[in-house]
Order: structure tokens, then C-alpha cells, then sequence
């Protein structure tokens, strides 16, 4: 009998058995359920979950200041005025001399300064005269010698020793020679240069050593107490300043207020700005106005309907105009635009109208 070997799985190892987990600490999970809770009570605080919360509602707030009680107002009308428009100008003597040289020569001597008051015919500029003096030297010996051709063509022609064709050519030469030596005198006239006028230096251009040709200026002399305003004028004022009409000047640099008349008006209306050039003499022109000074012509316009307050109502608050205007007893403020002023008052070109309270002098505002 066969006996059959069956081979038998060997027996698996014993698995240890797992040892018992250990329990978490009390103490750490109770500090964790802490720290939450403290975490959720500061968000609520802050969201204001805690607070008493205020009803909404809008806040009794009163626009402006109290108006004082000796607030002095005014009362806006509309009032039918003739605008004085101010026309810009420039101060200028009428009587403006330019010295010029009318030779080519250095400049030996120059007597006055810029600003210097000078005398008609007083001594300016002295040229270098050395070569005129020899041109006028050498003339005067070719007239000599010209004058006693012709005396002995002369006497040789009353003897009949001589032809009429060559005492006709003396004659020629001697005239010749006597104009060459009349204009080198005059000529040398021209290296002393004197004041044509009682004035006063406004400008220096040369000093000693320089060369000054034909034409060119060296000094320039005016009249003081001869100023005028030229005035660039719009054509539609013009009609209104006839010739020798009274008009009020101010000068800036003085700043005096002056009566003039009018001079002239020059008959050309400039095509870029449309304007014609007037000149105002001054009356009794203060001392030390000089040319170039800035002045205004001040011109009555037509008269239309403008509205009128007092230029003391009017403040600044960095470069926009302003009011306080009267409203239940408060002092309300309120941007205006104004345009030009006369005598105190100022016109209100946008802003107010007619029937509005203004306070002529503004409070202060905290």
C-alpha cells in the first residue's frame, strides 16, 4: 500500500496582539476649547456685536455762521452804470532825441552819464578829429593855390593876355577847391557833438576808445517835462476821446492819479489787435517819472445794467472770490466772479442777483 505524502502548510506566526492606545491629555484639549472661545468672543467684540447700537438718522447741522447783530448789509440791485474801462499804456516823452554820429571815428571824450540833465548845446561827445584837421589842412592849401590861379587868370585876362575859356576854368577850379574846403570845415564840426535840447540822458551806448560809424547811436536824450501815455485803444472806445478830451491817468510806479488831455491820435488801426495808438499829454508830471513807465487811460464805456456791491463784501479763499449772503439769519457762503472796480464798488458779473442780502463787511468763520 502506497502511502501518499501530503505536504502540510506550515502554521502561520502569531501576530503580537496591538497594544492599547494611550488616551489623549485632558489639559491640551481644554486649553485648545479656550483659545477658540477667546478668538470668537474678540471677533464679535469688534464687529460691535456687545454695543448698543444708535438708531440712524441725519444730524441738525446749520449751514454758514450766525449773522452778528451789528452785521452791516447791503441789498443787491441791478443799477444802470457806464463801466470805466482802464486801457494799459505806456509813459513816453514827446520830445525824444537820438545822437548819432555822422562820421566814422573813435571816440575820444564822453561827458555825461545815463540819467545826467543837460543844457542845449552843452558838450556831449568829442570824436577823434586827427585826419578831418589834415583833410581840412589840405584843402585850405588847394584853395590858396586855386584862389591866386584865378586872380592872375584874371589880371591876364583884362590885359588880353589871356582867353575867357581859361579864366572860365580858374574860375571853376577856384570854387571847386574853395566848396572842398568848406565842407572839410564842416566836416570837422562833426567830431564835437552837442545837446540840441535841455533834457535828460536816458541812454549810453559808447564809451571813450570806441569806434562809432555814420548812423549809429551814441546817446539818447528826452524832455521831462514833456510825458505822454501811449495807449494801444480799441477801436470801439476811440470815438469817445476826441482831440484835447480830459482824461484820468494812473501810473503804477508812482502811483498817482493824473489829469491829461489828449494829444493825438495816430491814423492806423493796428490789423492783429484792432486798436489805434492815442497819446495822452500829462498835466503837471510828477518829478521822476520816467519813459517806459507802466500807467492805465481809464475811458468811460456806454452805460448798461450791471450789478454793483461793495468791494469791501468781497474775500478770497485761495484764488476763488467769495460772499456771504443773508439768509435766515445766517451768513451763507458763495463763489462770485467780478469784473472791474470804481469808486469803492465792484461789479458782480456772476453769482448774485437782484433782490440777494450781502453783508458789506465778512465775518470771520471758525
Amino acid at each position: 500500500m502506497n502511502e501518499t505524502d501530503e505536504t502540510a502548510p506550515a502554521p502561520a506566526p502569531e501576530q503580537p496582539s496591538p497594544a492599547p492606545a494611550k488616551s489623549r491629555p485632558v489639559g491640551r484639549t481644554v486649553r485648545t476649547v479656550v483659545g477658540l472661545a477667546v478668538l470668537v468672543g474678540v471677533i464679535l467684540w469688534s464687529a460691535g456685536v456687545f454695543k448698543t447700537r444708535t438708531p440712524g438718522g441725519q444730524l441738525d447741522v446749520q449751514p454758514g455762521v450766525p449773522l452778528p447783530a451789528n452785521a452791516t448789509t447791503y441789498t443787491v440791485k441791478e443799477l444802470l452804470v457806464a463801466p470805466h474801462v482802464d486801457v494799459v499804456g505806456t509813459v513816453a516823452s514827446e520830445t525824444r532825441v537820438n545822437i548819432s554820429a555822422r562820421i566814422p571815428a573813435c571816440v575820444r571824450e564822453i561827458y555825461v552819464a545815463a540819467g545826467s540833465t543837460v543844457t542845449q548845446g552843452q558838450l556831449l561827445v568829442v570824436l577823434d578829429d586827427r585826419e578831418i584837421r589834415e583833410q581840412v589842412s589840405a584843402a585850405e592849401a588847394q584853395y590858396t593855390q586855386a584862389e591866386t590861379e584865378y586872380n592872375r587868370a584874371r589880371q591876364l585876362f583884362d590885359k588880353q593876355a589871356a582867353t575867357e575859356q581859361a579864366l572860365t576854368a580858374a574860375q571853376s577850379g577856384f570854387a571847386a577847391a574853395r566848396a572842398q574846403w568848406e565842407r572839410s570845415r564842416v566836416m570837422l564840426t562833426y567830431t564835437r557833438i552837442a545837446a540840441p535840447m535841455d533834457g535828460r540822458v536816458t541812454d549810453r551806448r559808447v564809451e571813450a576808445g570806441d569806434l562809432a560809424g555814420p548812423g549809429q547811436t551814441l546817446l539818447a536824450i528826452y524832455d521831462p517835462a514833456r510825458m505822454q501815455l501811449e495807449a494801444p485803444v480799441p477801436v470801439r472806445l476811440v470815438p469817445r476821446l476826441p482831440i484835447g478830451q480830459a482824461v484820468e491817468v494812473t501810473l503804477d510806479r508812482s502811483a498817482a492819479r493824473l489829469q491829461g488831455h489828449v494829444r493825438q491820435i495816430v491814423s492806423e488801426v493796428d490789423p492783429l489787435s484792432r486798436t489805434q495808438l492815442v497819446k495822452v499829454g500829462l498835466a503837471g508830471t510828477p518829478e521822476g517819472i520816467l519813459p517806459g513807465t507802466f500807467g492805465r487811460l481809464w475811458v468811460d464805456d456806454e452805460a448798461r445794467p450791471a450789478i454793483m456791491i461793495p468791494a469791501t463784501a468781497v474775500f478770497m479763499t485761495g484764488q476763488v472770490e467769495l460772499v456771504q449772503v443773508v439768509h435766515d439769519g445766517r451768513a451763507l457762503r458763495r463763489a462770485v466772479r467780478t469784473g472791474g472796480r470804481h469808486d469803492g464798488s465792484v461789479e458782480v458779473l456772476a453769482g448774485l442777483a437782484a433782490g440777494d442780502v450781502v453783508l458789506a463787511t465778512p465775518v470771520r468763520e471758525n
